[in-house]
């Protein structure tokens, strides 16, 4: 039998730019976010396209771990509450929308204070990504938040949260079992994961 040869990889023109706006019309102004119409005619097409996008301020995830208890699989801060777009109760790493002008580490740091109740030393950006491009204007950043102390929660009136703390193993065991189905906790604590392994293979070259 001949040997199965892979076909290379078609190399494909990058596109830049961004979209011409020919028109842009509010939709609808809500408490949480804006709604625009745009016309646009996005880069590589010839006719204008009618695009429905939400926008509003941004919003920060924290990846908050407590590695008191051990680094290899440190406890990672986690919520349970209920969403009604989801239609049912989720497991998340806390989040929160930014206030208008507000950074966004300060707007991280007061959201894990508003949430659960801890403050953390030391702060890193893990990595950023579009939440759902096809419609959101958003995009999130992760920070990684460590060396907490625990504190006093003050959520909204409208947050009904319930604080978990969970072993690492754990959260990336429910995850692969589709137990836990947040995006932002999958690419999040599976990025950390990725970048402990990466450490540790670092570590061992070295030594």
């Amino acid at each position: 039998m001949p040997k199965q040869i892979a076909a290379p990889a078609k190399k494909t023109t990058r596109r830049r730019g961004k979209a011409e706006v020919l028109s842009s019309k509010l939709a609808y102004n809500g408490k949480l976010f804006k709604v625009f119409k745009d016309q646009v005619r996005e880069p590589g097409a010839e006719d204008a396209h009618l695009r429905e996008v939400i926008r509003h301020n941004g919003s920060v995830v924290i990846l908050a771990v407590d590695a008191k208890t051990g680094s290899r699989d440190p406890l990672i801060v986690m919520e349970r509450q209920y969403r009604h777009a989801a239609g049912q109760f989720l497991l998340e790493v806390p989040a929160g929308k930014m206030e208008e002008g507000e950074k966004r580490l300060p707007a991280a740091k007061r959201e894990l204070l508003e949430e659960t109740g801890f403050r953390a030393r030391k702060w890193t950006k893990l990595v950023r990504y579009f939440a759902s491009p096809g419609f959101l204007g958003e995009w999130m950043q992760v920070f990684l938040a460590e060396e907490l102390t625990a504190g006093q929660a003050a959520p909204e009136a409208d947050e009904n949260l319930e604080i978990v703390m969970m072993r690492l193993s754990d959260v990336l065991e429910m995850i692969h079992s589709g137990e836990i189905l947040d995006g932002k906790t999958i690419v999040s604590v599976l990025f950390y994961a990725r970048m402990l392994d990466e450490n540790r293979k670092q570590k061992r070259k070295t030594v």
